[in-house]
């Protein structure tokens, strides 16, 4: 997904990240108590997040991304997948007919990516079942804001308190809201901050998922980091939030 810049997103980044196993596995995890059977994943890219999710053996699976270079090789790779749909456009085209029609929400590595953050949050809470969660990953720290991140057209890098902030006035509870892989902030500030790289290549994205996840998820098993290159924030819906339309 790639909404500031209204270009393709690339593609050849998200097949880079195909190979991050362990990675995607650590995230589940974290996820994983909250996950429900009716799930939206806003900004799904090519589906690598996507087709893990149909472990959960979801009663609906929604999968939205934006992009049309990306949308194709999504619709390819989850074509034929059961109760699973495909859809193409940003949440602002569909909200309206999805109203409390899902009880998981997840948006993995895309809020970055949205210029009006606040009422985009508004809008996936009008689309989530009271009870229901929304589940957030997003890149941490606008210090290690680089050419990766410019590149792939990221408004800007959270503070824990900046995402929590999103959720002022709103009828959720924060069920927890941490800093995640502490070990990547020091590679990801070497790469792309101060080499100023722009790309991730699989060679690079395999070495990390091998070398450094396993080790950090076993760390942050028994202690959360004070920071981390990202964030996690999952909240729990109250009473009803506003609909489209509604003020706040």
């Amino acid at each position: 997904m790639n909404s500031k810049t209204g270009a393709p997103y690339f593609a050849d980044d998200l097949e880079a990240m195909d190979s991050a196993s362990r990675y995607y596995s650590w995230m589940l995890d974290a996820f994983a108590p909250h996950i429900g059977k009716r799930i939206l994943e806003v900004g799904a890219g090519s589906g690598n997040f996507s087709e893990r999710l149909l472990d959960w053996k979801p009663d609906l699976l929604t999968c939205l991304e934006p992009s049309a270079n990306v949308a194709v090789k999504l619709e390819q790779r989850l074509a034929g997948a059961k109760n699973t749909e495909t859809k193409r456009g940003l949440l602002a085209d569909h909200a309206a007919g999805w109203q409390e029609r899902y009880d998981t929400i997840f948006y993995i590595n895309v809020l970055e990516h949205v210029k009006h953050d606040r009422d985009e949050v508004v809008r996936a809470l009008s689309c989530l079942k009271a009870g229901g969660h929304l589940l957030i990953f997003v890149p941490a720290l606008p210090r290690l804001y680089g050419r990766a991140d410019e590149l792939f057209g990221h408004y800007r890098r959270y503070t824990q308190s900046q995402l929590m902030d999103l959720f002022q006035a709103q009828p959720v509870d924060i069920v927890r809201c941490h800093y995640w892989d502490v070990l990547g902030v020091l590679p990801w500030w070497i790469t792309f901050v101060l080499l100023r790289r722009g790309v991730m290549n699989r060679r690079m994205v395999k070495l990390y998922d091998t070398a450094v996840v396993p080790v950090a998820r076993f760390l942050e098993s028994y202690f959360t980091p004070p920071l981390g290159k990202n964030l996690i924030l999952i909240a729990r819906k109250g009473a009803r939030a506003p609909r489209q339309g509604e003020t706040s």
